[in-house]
């Protein structure tokens, strides 16, 4: 994470995750003002900073990029607050015959993704901070469609920068909410037991 997002990941403790589940805590990439990038964990499934629970926030943990501009939910997060979640792969299932059976989609060269994200900071009742994170996704491109209608915003190494800055216009931002290009994706169909989120080990990406 050091080298592709160049991020200080020196207070970063974190255990590799196979099987990364919503409410769980994940790396991210926030940028801070001065510039500086920096590694934290968030939890997957944003709250809004005027949420009154944070039961909310395991249906917000993906953000459609066609309204992230105007949702309540999302807008403020997109225009000051977006980031990026690192990430080797994700899973999809595609119906197969009466069935589902899961891929595993990564990048072609085994390097990392950067996942478009929006986080936000909320605060309980006893005053302590929660800070959480969204998925952007856009429509599938023509790899991931026979899986599934959506996929992650998988941002390109030169769009970080524009990405993570605040200051950036509105107009640059949406225009980088866009499907990747196709090359980009290798996909393998892996076990089924990737559907219990108990299960988390390197078997679950090995290929079926």
């Amino acid at each position: 994470m050091r080298e592709r997002f160049d991020a200080n990941v020196v207070e970063l403790d974190f255990t590799p995750r196979y099987n990364a589940a919503p409410t769980q805590w994940l790396p991210v990439i926030r940028q801070r003002p001065t510039g500086d990038r920096v590694a934290h964990l968030l939890r997957w499934g944003l709250i809004p900073s005027w949420s009154k629970d944070e039961a909310i926030a395991t249906r917000l943990i993906n953000a459609r990029g066609e309204s992230v501009a105007e949702k309540p939910s999302f807008r403020a997060a997109f225009k000051k607050r977006r980031c990026i979640v690192p990430a080797n792969g994700f899973y999809e299932w595609q119906r197969v015959a009466g069935d589902k059976q899961p891929f595993y989609i990564h990048p072609v060269d085994g390097d990392l993704f950067g996942l478009a994200g929006l986080w936000e900071c909320w605060t309980r009742g006893d005053g302590e901070a929660l800070d959480t994170f969204t998925i952007v996704t856009t429509d599938a491109n023509a790899s991931m469609r026979p899986l599934h209608d959506r996929m992650p915003v998988i941002l390109a190494p030169e769009d970080y920068g524009a990405w993570l800055d605040g200051a950036t216009a509105p107009d640059p931002v949406q225009a980088l909410v866009r499907p990747c290009a196709e090359a980009l994706l290798a996909t393998r169909p892996v076990s089924k037991a990737v559907g219990n989120v108990r299960n988390d080990s390197p078997e679950l990406i090995a290929p079926v």
